[in-house]
């Protein structure tokens, strides 16, 4: 496997979800491929390709693929609702289907493309109770004891929701590290922010977990839509504004299901010397 990469290099797709980008690389068939090494090179957007998250591509026996989530910082992430939606097209385009199913570290979820061309993604039940999201403590998750009353639900990541007169005002990169960083949250949290533009219709913006400002966040546009209908706010279908793009979330009862755009946007290949720098 070493010999391939360093002979011919490693391919890759860049693809995004409403703004949210992502570097994927189909692992199948090379075995283990990444590092936290080669992800955080992968990540730079100066010396490599940049990303908010890199999504790798695993088989799967009991499923049509895996899926491994890297953050620009190295880490990994347990869920990616936007790159999920993404290489789940690309998939049912390779096996010409419309459906498909794939694992993750949040289990096996369900993928579709509907008629317009966007995809929706079951991302499965919130995780509401304090231990599943996951916190330090006991503590009411519909009202966390931090600044700005937040909400605390886990999408296979944790989340912490704050609802705001106006999203456009919020300051990201002032609030959202220090949410993120907080006891509170042992597995540090990605951080959405959220204003009610209208009846079941939300705008948002988001501080992700280890990479920063993003455009949008799926998982996170799941915890939010939870988060404002248990909180009163809307129904269980809503659509939210990001950044970067309009996404819909449906609550459903068997699980929460994320559609929006898809788009692949190149191909290229990291060359040999780069991959061998960084793994």
């Amino acid at each position: 496997m070493m010999d391939s990469l360093s002979q011919s290099g490693l391919p890759f797709m860049k693809m995004h979800g409403a703004g949210n980008d992502f570097v994927v690389i189909d692992s199948r068939g090379r075995g283990a491929v990444m590092t936290p090494g080669l992800a955080r090179a992968i990540g730079d957007r100066n010396r490599g390709v940049g990303f908010d998250q890199l999504a790798e591509i695993t088989t799967s026996d009991s499923a049509d693929f895996g899926l491994v989530f890297w953050n620009s910082d190295g880490s990994q992430a347990g869920a990616c609702g936007n790159a999920t939606r993404c290489v789940s097209d690309h998939v049912m385009r390779g096996l010409g289907v419309d459906r498909v199913t794939l694992v993750t570290a949040r289990g096996t979820l369900r993928a579709e493309r509907l008629a317009d061309g966007r995809v929706s993604v079951n991302m499965g039940p919130p995780q509401r109770d304090w231990r599943e999201v996951p916190l330090a403590q006991a503590v009411d998750t519909l009202h966390l004891p931090l600044a700005g009353d937040p909400v605390a639900i886990g999408m296979g990541n944790p989340h912490c929701i704050r609802f705001v007169p106006d999203a456009e005002a919020v300051d990201l990169a002032g609030v959202g590290p220090g949410h993120e960083r907080d006891p509170l949250f042992p597995q540090r949290t990605n951080v959405e922010f959220a204003s009610l533009i209208g009846p079941d219709h939300l705008r948002m913006r988001v501080w992700e977990r280890g990479t920063g400002i993003t455009l949008a966040c799926g998982s996170g546009a799941c915890a939010t839509a939870v988060a404002a209908h248990l909180r009163g706010l809307t129904g269980r279908h809503v659509v939210l504004e990001a950044d970067g793009g309009t996404l819909e979330v449906d609550w459903r009862e068997d699980g929460v299901w994320l559609t929006g755009p898809v788009a692949r946007v190149f191909d290229g290949v990291l060359s040999p010397g780069f991959v061998a720098a960084h793994r």
